[in-house]
C-alpha cells in the first residue's frame, strides 16, 4: 500500500449517499403523501397491544426487574458456553498431545461456572420470582386497579382544584 488514493473508497461513500438519500426520502414522502388526521387514539401510547395503565413513573412489582436480570444471566450463559464448547475440543486434542491437562481445568472451570448458575436459579426459585400462578396474577390486577383508583382520585382532585 504504496500509493494512497481516494478513488479506492468512492464505492463506500457512494453507499453512504445511497443509504443517507433513502432514508431522507422515505421521511418525506411519509411527511408529504401520509394521513394527518390525529385522533386521541393515535396519540395515545402504544404498549404492546394494551391500554397505557397509570404513568410511565408509577412503581412496579419488583418481579418483572428480576425475571429481566434472570433473562439476562441465562443470556449470557448461553453466549459463555457456546465458544466455550467449540474451544473445549481443541483443548482435549491438545491434552493429547501434551502432557498438560488443559481440557481438564477447563471442564472443572466450566463447572463451577455452570453450578454458580444453579444457585442463582434455585434461589430466584425459592424467592418464588417464576411464581405466576393464579394468586399471583390476582395480585397484579389488584395492584394495577389500585392504582387506577389511586390515579382517578387524583385526577379528581385536580378537577375539584381548577
Amino acid at each position: 500500500m504504496d500509493n494512497f488514493n481516494i478513488m479506492d473508497y468512492a464505492p463506500i461513500g457512494v453507499m453512504f449517499l445511497v443509504a443517507i438519500g433513502f432514508a431522507v426520502s422515505q421521511i418525506m414522502v411519509t411527511q408529504l403523501i401520509g394521513p394527518r388526521k390525529r385522533t386521541a387514539t393515535k396519540l395515545m401510547p402504544y404498549e404492546c397491544g394494551k391500554d397505557p395503565v397509570g404513568s410511565a413513573r408509577d412503581r412496579f412489582s419488583i418481579k418483572f426487574y428480576t425475571v429481566a436480570v434472570i433473562f439476562l444471566l441465562f443470556d449470557i450463559e448461553v453466549l459463555f458456553m457456546v465458544p466455550f464448547a467449540v474451544a473445549f475440543k481443541k483443548l482435549l486434542q491438545m491434552q493429547q498431545v501434551t502432557s498438560i491437562s488443559y481440557g481438564t481445568i477447563a471442564f472443572v472451570e466450566i463447572l463451577v461456572f455452570i453450578a454458580t448458575l444453579v444457585v442463582g436459579y434455585i434461589y430466584v426459585w425459592k424467592k418464588g420470582t417464576f411464581d405466576w400462578g393464579l394468586q399471583a396474577r390476582a395480585e397484579a390486577r389488584a395492584e394495577a386497579r389500585a392504582m387506577v383508583a389511586a390515579k382517578k382520585a387524583e385526577l379528581a382532585e385536580l378537577r375539584k382544584a381548577a
